[in-house]
C-alpha cells in the first residue's frame, strides 16, 4: 500500500511538474511601471508559429475571408459527393470542431481572462484569432493532404498523427508501422480528451446545483447516459452535433444580441474601455500591462485550439475536391470561436455594472450578470448554454480520438469502444469530485500535442502552401 501511495505521488508530482514547465512562465520580461510579462512555453510556441503562418499564407485571414465562407457553403465536391457510409462535407468538419473549440472556456474562460486582465484582454484575445487563423489553415490543409481511408467508420481518417508519421516515412525513406513522434502525438491527445471529460462534468452538475438546486449525482447520471447513446452508435456524433451545435450558438448570438440592444448606449463606452484598456498607458504605468496582454492571448490561444492539432482530426475526415477548402473552413472556425462566442461572453459581462459583479469569479459572476440583463431566465439560459456547450465538446473530442485510437491500436471495434467507455467514466467521475492532477493532466495532454504537431508545422507547412496555391489558380480564370 506504501508502494502505491509513493508510486501515486511521484506520478502526480511528475505531472505537475510538466504542467508548470508547458503552462508555468518560462521567460520574465520586465516592463515599465515594474510590472512584468511572463512568457509560456506554449505562447512563446503558439504565437511565433501564427505570425509565420500569416506571412507564409500572405495575411490570409483577411485577404481570403470571402473564400472562407464561400468553402464552408458549399456543398459537398469530393469524388462521391458525400454518398458514401461515414464520409462528411467540410462544413460538418467545420460543425465537429466548432462544438469541441465552443466550450466552457468560452465562459468561463473569457470571464477570467477580463477579471485578470481588465477589458483590454478582449482586444488581444482578437488579435490572436487573426493569427490563429492562419495556423489552423495550415494543419487543417496538411490533415486532408495525408488522410487515409476509414475502415470502421467508413469516409475518411487523419490528423498530426497520420501527416507527422508520413513525413517521418519520407524522411527515413522506409515504410513503418510507428513512429515515435505520432505516437507520442496520438498518446497525448487521449490523455488530454479524458482529462477535459471530468472537467466539462464537473463545470456543467455545478452550474446546475446553482441555477436549478439539482444534486451533481442526477445531472452527471443522466449526462452520461444521453452521451453513451450518442457515441456507442457507430455514426450518430456528427448527426447530433450538425443539430446542436448551430442550435446552441445561434441561441447564444441572439440572446447577446438582445442584451447588447438593451444596453446600446453603453456599448460605444465599452468598445472605448477594451481599446484604451489594450494600449492604455494606465495600465503600463500601473505594471498591469502584462497582465491584460497575456491574458487575451492565452484565451485568444487556448479556445480556439489552432496549433493543437485537435480540429485537423475532423478537417481529415471530410470529402472535398481541394484540400485548401477545408483548410479555409477550419480558419474560419477560429474567428467564429473567438471573435463570435467569446466576444458575446465578454460583452455580456462587460455591459453589467461593476458592483454586480463585484467579487465574483467564474461562472457565478456569468450567471450574476445575465441574471442582471434577464433575470433569473438569464441564470437558467447560462446553465444550460454551459451543458449544451460541455456536452457537445465531449462527444466531438470522441470523433477526434477515433483515428488516434485507430493509429495506435489498429483497426478494431474494441479498442474504440473502451477509450469511449473510459472517457463515459471519467465523465461521470469528475461531475461527482474534482480532482486537480486529473484536470492539470488535460492540460498537460494538450500542451504536449500542441509542441509534438507545431514541431512537423514548418517543415510541412510548404505543402500546405503549395495546395492554396493550386486553388488560387483556380479562382483567377472566374475573376
Amino acid at each position: 500500500m506504501e508502494l502505491i501511495n509513493t508510486l501515486s505521488a511521484g506520478v502526480i508530482a511528475l505531472i505537475e511538474a510538466v504542467y508548470r514547465f508547458l503552462w508555468g512562465d518560462l521567460i520574465t520580461l520586465p516592463l515599465p511601471g515594474g510590472g512584468s510579462l511572463g512568457l509560456p512555453l506554449l505562447v512563446l510556441l503558439l504565437v511565433p508559429t501564427g505570425i509565420y503562418c500569416t506571412l507564409r499564407t500572405r495575411f490570409l485571414p483577411i485577404r481570403l475571408f470571402p473564400d472562407m465562407l464561400r468553402a464552408t457553403l458549399q456543398r459537398n465536391g469530393g469524388k462521391h459527393g458525400g454518398k458514401h457510409s461515414g464520409t462528411i462535407s467540410a462544413l460538418q468538419a467545420l460543425i465537429v470542431s466548432t462544438a469541441t473549440r465552443v466550450g466552457m472556456g468560452n465562459l468561463v474562460g473569457v470571464v477570467a481572462a477580463i477579471s485578470a486582465g481588465g477589458a483590454g484582454a478582449v482586444f488581444w484575445m482578437w488579435v490572436t484569432a487573426l493569427i490563429g487563423s492562419a495556423t489552423a489553415f495550415i494543419e487543417a490543409t496538411l490533415a486532408q493532404l495525408y488522410k487515409e481511408k476509414d475502415p470502421l467508420y467508413g469516409g475518411w481518417r487523419g490528423g498530426p498523427a497520420y501527416y507527422i508519421h508520413k513525413f517521418v516515412e519520407e524522411k527515413r525513406g522506409k515504410k513503418q508501422r510507428y513512429t515515435i513522434l505520432a505516437v507520442l502525438f496520438a498518446l497525448s491527445g487521449l490523455i488530454c480528451w479524458c482529462g477535459i471529460s471530468q472537467v466539462i462534468s464537473n463545470s456543467v452538475t455545478s452550474a446546475f446545483q446553482n441555477a436549478f438546486n439539482i444534486p451533481p449525482l442526477y445531472t452527471v447520471i443522466a449526462m452520461v447516459a444521453v452521451a453513451a447513446v450518442i457515441v456507442l452508435r457507430k455514426n450518430a456524433t456528427v448527426k447530433v452535433l450538425d443539430i446542436l451545435v448551430p442550435i446552441m450558438a445561434g441561441c447564444y448570438l441572439v440572446i447577446t444580441l438582445f442584451v447588447i440592444l438593451t444596453n446600446l448606449p453603453q456599448l460605444p463606452g465599452v468598445f472605448e474601455r477594451i481599446f484604451a484598456e489594450a494600449f492604455g498607458f494606465r495600465q503600463i504605468a500601473a505594471g498591469g500591462f502584462g497582465a491584460v496582454l497575456m491574458n487575451g492571448i492565452k484565451r485568444g490561444l487556448f479556445s480556439n485550439e489552432a496549433g493543437s492539432g485537435s480540429a485537423p482530426c475532423a478537417a481529415a475526415a471530410a470529402e472535398t475536391d481541394m484540400p485548401a477548402k477545408v483548410g479555409l473552413t477550419q480558419a474560419l472556425g477560429v474567428f467564429i470561436d473567438t471573435l463570435l462566442i467569446c466576444s458575446c461572453t465578454a460583452m455580456i459581462m462587460l455591459l453589467a455594472p461593476a458592483e454586480v459583479i463585484d467579487g465574483l469569479q467564474g461562472m457565478d459572476l456569468m450567471q450574476a450578470a445575465m441574471a442582471h440583463h434577464l433575470g433569473q431566465f438569464g441564470v437558467v439560459f447560462i446553465a444550460i448554454t454551459l451543458l449544451l456547450f460541455s456536452f457537445s465538446t465531449f462527444i466531438g473530442i470522441l470523433f477526434y480520438a477515433r483515428s488516434n485510437v485507430a493509429y495506435l491500436f489498429g483497426d478494431n471495434w474494441l479498442s474504440q469502444t473502451a477509450y469511449k467507455i473510459l472517457a463515459l467514466v471519467m465523465l461521470f467521475i469528475g461531475g461527482l469530485a474534482a480532482y486537480t492532477f486529473v484536470w492539470d493532466l488535460g492540460d498537460v495532454g494538450v500542451g504536449l500535442m500542441t509542441v509534438f504537431n507545431i514541431i512537423i508545422l514548418y517543415p510541412l507547412s510548404g505543402r500546405a502552401i503549395t495546395a492554396l496555391k493550386d486553388y488560387e489558380a483556380t479562382r483567377k480564370p472566374k475573376e
